[in-house]
């Protein structure tokens, strides 16, 4: 079992960058494929990017492709996730989520993913 934990959320204006981090807890942190989900209010959550084990595999959403950067540092058991040029339609609470599989072509579904974190709001004013 792993116990996630996310953080760096805040309050940015258009065009400013954030950085979320997730630690982890519990064994084996570097088996675990990583990804980033988000809901906006009102939406279903979803997914952002993903990251495999070793981190030589990611995959982004199309509304994120060359502004966000996921990436992790398995000796610190964390997982980043890089926010450039934020728009306003990124505001949404941001999760963390872990996965004892590589969920290949269901990676964008949250049933594939095992664990998750309480989510870190992110909020972008125009």
């Amino acid at each position: 079992q792993v116990q996630l934990v996310e953080s760096g959320g805040g309050l940015v204006q258009a065009g400013d960058s954030l950085r979320l981090s997730c630690a982890a807890s519990g064994r084996a942190f570097s088996r675990y494929t990583m990804a980033w989900f988000r809901q906006a209010p009102g939406k279903e959550r979803e997914f952002v990017a993903v990251i495999s084990w070793s981190g030589s595999t990611t995959y982004y959403t199309d509304s994120v492709e060359g502004r966000f950067t996921i990436s992790r540092d398995n000796a610190k058991n964390t997982v980043y996730l890089e926010m450039n040029s934020l728009k306003p339609e990124d505001t949404a609470v941001y999760y963390c989520a872990a996965a004892t599989r590589w969920p290949a072509e269901q990676r964008v579904a949250v049933r594939s993913y095992n664990y998750w974190g309480q989510g870190t709001q992110v909020t972008v004013s125009s």
